[in-house]
């Protein structure tokens, strides 16, 4: 689409050119163009539009990119990456090579640091900004940070850090869960720049310093301008931090927005400024429900997100949801957390049936692993819904907290493996790895939504840690069972008897893995388990096979087949083994179907790479009559 004035912009230079009238045109302009983009390609849509302003804002009153902005989340950086000359490729957004729908240094000069996990910007713009001290440069360090991520520790840690170093650094607050009473816009607006100003600070420093002879006038004027402050903003504890606190301010009022900036821009030390937006902000659905529009797929705005004339597939995230409220109702021990996910989680029904027993901890992951392990000290049978890529973030206390004391907390790992569109900072590659060194810890790998119900309450029966990871999206279609019945602890099954090869599956690659061997007439045996691995199965299957193949989602690096490599030669078997899995490096975003199939991972990747490898054992096998063990 054509636009008067975003056409004219290239990059921040021309917009730092435009005369300040026009940035309101300018706003609704960029604000179209990511409604346009996201109704095309589907990615994050309410976050995006409450940034318009602020966006523009940032880059006309900081001199970028030798001003750094680091962005927190990263999810809202549509219009920086549409006013920094990126907008030719928006409609490639979140697609295999297109543009990420986070920051990355790689992609622009302008992504100063990558973004998509929470609450880091603050660390990264304080490293920043120190920096340019040590370097001598003159330069600004700004972390744009929203009000759900500064309930995570890691802030805070940032905020305590910063606070006693004199550097250009500004924390941008950008609240958008709150909102501005207009009778008070106009005089919090004034006040919001007088205070931001040189006079201000000044003034207030020379009544410092004067006063300081006299402690009790100094007390009653620190009392007195506490007091007045107090009346047209919120109480904050910024300033206990050592910032100077501004705000709030409205974050679609440039009139508001751009003076304050330039303000701040002029003050030495760490800055605070507290900014209110609204997210869907100009697209009345969107305003209407931030929440369905949160992260879209492909839609028409002018109609809106529609319910699709077919229902989908129950999704694994819908199987954990209802098996959650299903234990819950047979057993009073059983809590749910969730580090601030409960849509993501498929927790929304257990919150409504279970109120009292369901904990949204807020972004704080590290937390939520050790309340869960306080619970469950108490004898409660906690259960932490949280996507495989988070529990990265609570490594420690799951060793430390969990593992060591041996407490039986459930893991309920989401978006486990490739996850697509969001890319490699959400791809849960690394659970399986990182998760079956640690002593007392199990790992299960349902094939599909039945076996999903069924070794979430295996895991729940157990007086030990267990995860159960499980991938975004649907499966294959296998209707769960309605019972809670559990599948036996650490035992696999044979699902396909062939010839001379046996694919040990883990987890929903079954399935192309069965595919294969039709191909291949080889024996498929559904593991089910990553830790502990069924070593009594894994010595039958490999003392009838010439060779054997692992299959998983996961990192090779340490995976599931290493486990089975390790396992045969502790049981002295020496036997051909070849791991497939993902490799050892960062996978983009892109269609999962296809991320699978340039990794290997479908039915055609997997019979190729056995063939590859095993090509003399597949020409010499024997014909056999396949048996392939139906799921009703």
């Amino acid at each position: 689409m054509s636009y008067p004035l975003l056409d004219t912009i290239h990059g921040p230079a021309d917009l730092r050119r435009m005369p300040r009238g026009q940035l309101k045109t300018l706003a609704d302009e960029v604000r179209d163009c990511v409604l346009q983009n996201v109704a095309r390609t589907g990615g994050h849509l309410s976050s995006n539009l409450g940034t318009v302003e602020l966006t523009i804002a940032l880059h006309y009153v900081f001199s970028t990119p030798y001003d750094r902005l680091v962005w927190d989340v990263g999810h809202q950086t549509y219009p920086h990456k549409i006013l920094t000359g990126r907008r030719d490729r928006m409609p490639t957004l979140r697609q295999l090579g297109g543009l990420s729908g986070f920051p990355q240094r790689a992609e622009s000069e302008y992504d100063t640091f990558g973004t998509a996990h929470s609450s880091t910007s603050i660390s990264a713009a304080l490293g920043m900004a120190l920096a340019a001290r040590q370097k001598g440069e003159d330069r600004h360090a700004v972390a744009i940070i929203g009000d759900g991520a500064m309930t995570a520790g890691m802030a805070f840690e940032a905020l305590n850090n910063a606070g006693v170093e004199n550097c250009k650094l500004l924390v941008v607050l950008n609240d958008n869960d709150m909102s501005i009473s207009p009778p008070v816009g106009a005089l919090n607006r004034y006040l919001a720049q007088l205070m931001s100003g040189q006079f201000y600070a000044a003034a207030k420093n020379v009544g410092k310093n004067v006063l300081k002879v006299a402690p009790p006038l100094f007390e009653l004027a620190k009392r007195l301008e506490q007091q007045a402050k107090g009346m047209v903003v919120p109480a904050t504890l910024f300033e206990k931090f050592g910032f100077n606190y501004v705000g709030p301010i409205d974050g679609h009022d440039l009139d508001s927005l751009i003076p304050t900036l330039e303000n701040i821009r002029q003050l030495d030390g760490p800055q605070f400024l507290h900014v209110v937006t609204k997210k869907g902000q100009g697209y009345k659905l969107a305003e209407a429900d931030p929440v369905a529009y949160h992260g879209p797929g492909k839609f028409d705005p002018a109609v809106g997100l529609v319910k699709p004339a077919t229902p989908p597939k129950i999704t694994f995230t819908q199987i954990f949801g209802q098996w959650l409220c299903d234990t819950a109702e047979k057993d009073k021990r059983l809590v749910g957390i969730t580090p601030a996910m409960r849509e993501g989680s498929g927790m929304v029904e257990f919150h409504r049936r279970f109120p009292d027993r369901y904990y949204d901890v807020g972004i704080a992951e590290q937390h939520a692993v050790t309340f869960a392990a306080g619970l469950a000290c108490e004898g409660l049978k906690p259960v932490v819904a949280i996507y495989s890529t988070f529990l990265q973030r609570a490594y420690d206390q799951l060793i430390h907290d969990v593992a060591i004391q041996n407490l039986p907390v459930v893991f309920a790992l989401d978006r486990a493996g490739l996850v697509g569109a969001d890319g490699a900072t959400h791809a849960g590659n690394y659970d399986i790895a990182f998760m079956r060194t640690v002593p007392n810890v199990s790992v299960a790998c349902p094939a599909d939504e039945r076996e999903c119900r069924q070794l979430l309450s295996t895991a729940y029966e157990q007086n030990h840690p267990v995860a159960v990871r499980y991938p975004r999206g649907a499966g294959v279609g296998v209707q769960p069972l309605p019972e809670l019945d559990a599948l036996p602890f650490g035992k696999g099954e044979v699902r396909r008897e062939g010839a001379r090869i046996a694919i040990l599956a883990f987890g929903t690659l079954l399935y192309p893995a069965l595919e294969a061997a039709e191909r291949l007439n080889a024996t498929v045996v559904n593991m089910r388990w990553a830790k502990p691995l069924d070593t009594e199965l894994l010595r039958q299957v490999a003392g009838s096979h010439d060779a054997l193949v692992s299959v998983e989602e996961g990192s090779i690096m340490g995976g599931a087949g290493s486990a089975v490599s390790e396992a045969l030669q502790a049981e002295g078997m020496i036997k051909p083994l070849l791991q497939l899995g993902l490799p050892d490096k960062f996978i983009e975003q892109g269609d999962p179907g296809k991320l699978l199939a340039l990794q290997g991972l479908d039915a055609a990747g997997i019979e190729a790479s056995v063939r590859q490898r095993f090509g003399d054992l597949l020409a010499g096998a024997a014909t056999v009559s396949p048996t392939l063990k139906a799921v009703a």
